[in-house]
């Protein structure tokens, strides 16, 4: 949950006069969620945000998703995505379901138009790379391992700073995305007990109101197409906001692991919580410290959802053949684990150094025709016992 945080300056009552230095109203602009009952801020325009002079429609956005396929566990080396193009155009979405989609990207431009995702909270994690997300509420600065959440509504645009490699994993949202509700007590406070606090949230640092005159564009992406905006006005020209809707950063390194005695079950990792899906942190920690603790995870089957795992750096405790910017799936329906020799290999080790990001769906995920360029096709024998004499 973001706090009540203000940047720029607003009038002392809402819904108030508020007049610019030629006597001129403000255009006050509501931004909320869940109606007028959810989270919201008040933003103040020099111009009125709804002064459309052209509207071009693209095509639709069409998913290619691969036809039927035995159900298998899947890995995906996604290190060799082309770079290219901005942070939007070099998107290659590599699975999804109705609830959520789920992309990478190697932008290598700046964008030079804004976007909206109208449909839901978008989760930008950067692998690689640094630079400034751009809105009305502000200027963001990103770096490496930050999850960028930004609510729905928001009109942003990404400038990688130059000659710095860009490598980003997308989560587009079907709904909000929101702390999970056992990190907060009844005042929307971060308990003691949770694994990060208000203090590691970043907000936009700095407001920049933009008085500009000429033709700007906005890029909003709703019903399966996106459609162009265009306005005489700088569509960043917010004098003031206050509120509690706001797109911040909350770095991976931040995020505090809770271990114990024995194995913990991947709930103590989860960050986020959105409609359809949860979204955890693996991060360096002490392995359990049990005399006769297995630190490696035991096999497990994934009843009710689907687990996706990006990693990032280190290496994984319990995989082989894992790099970095490989995506794992496991659909429910079939146990998974280990592969052969880490579970007794973890046996006495102390730490991990292993840093990845876990998306679990709670309905099925397709991959799309995209994805498969990046299979490892022998992924799903990769558990087979190697003294049967089988050459994996």
């Amino acid at each position: 949950m973001t706090y009540y945080y203000r940047l720029g300056t607003i009038p002392h009552k809402r819904h108030t006069q508020f007049r610019q230095p030629d006597g001129s109203l403000y255009h006050e602009e509501l931004m909320g969620t869940s109606g007028f009952s959810g989270v919201q801020s008040l933003l103040y325009h020099l111009h009125p945000p709804t002064q459309i002079q052209k509207i071009v429609w693209d095509q639709p956005v069409e998913i290619a998703y691969e036809e039927s396929t035995p159900l298998r566990p899947r890995h995906l080396k996604t290190k060799t995505v082309l770079t290219g193009e901005d942070a939007i155009s070099s998107r290659v979405m590599l699975m999804g379901n109705a609830d959520v989609c789920i992309s990478v990207a190697r932008p290598t431009e700046s964008m030079t138009y804004w976007y909206r995702f109208a449909h839901g909270d978008e989760i930008i994690f950067i692998h690689d790379g640094s630079g400034i997300l751009e809105s009305q509420y502000g200027i963001l600065r990103y770096r490496p391992g930050d999850y960028i959440v930004i609510p729905t509504g928001v009109l942003w645009r990404m400038l990688p700073d130059a000659d710095v490699a860009q490598r980003m994993l997308v989560i587009e949202a079907w709904g909000h995305i929101e702390p999970p509700q056992r990190y907060l007590n009844n005042y929307g406070q971060f308990l003691e007990n949770a694994p990060y606090c208000e203090r590691d949230i970043r907000p936009p640092e700095q407001l920049i109101t933009h008085d500009e005159a000429g033709e700007f564009e906005v890029r909003v992406k709703a019903r399966d197409s996106i459609t162009r905006y265009f306005y005489n006005y700088h569509p960043l020209d917010v004098i003031g906001w206050d509120g509690h809707l706001w797109p911040f950063a909350f770095n991976i390194k931040d995020f505090e692991p809770i271990t114990g005695r024995v194995h913990q079950p991947p709930t103590v990792h989860q960050t986020f919580a959105g409609s359809g899906f949860v979204l955890c942190s693996f991060v360096p920690r002490l392995f359990d410290y049990h005399p006769q603790g297995i630190p490696a995870p035991y096999n497990h089957s994934n009843v009710d959802s689907d687990e996706v795992i990006y990693y990032v750096a280190g290496n994984f405790m319990s995989r082989k053949g894992i790099e970095s910017a490989s995506i794992t799936v496991h659909p429910n329906g079939i146990p998974h684990g280990p592969h052969p020799g880490m579970y007794e290999g973890s046996i006495g080790k102390e730490r991990t150094e292993e840093l990845a990001v876990m998306i679990d769906t709670f309905s099925p995920l397709q991959l799309t025709t995209q994805a498969w360029q990046w299979e490892d096709k022998d992924y799903s024998y990769s558990w087979r016992d190697l003294t049967s004499g089988v050459t994996l």
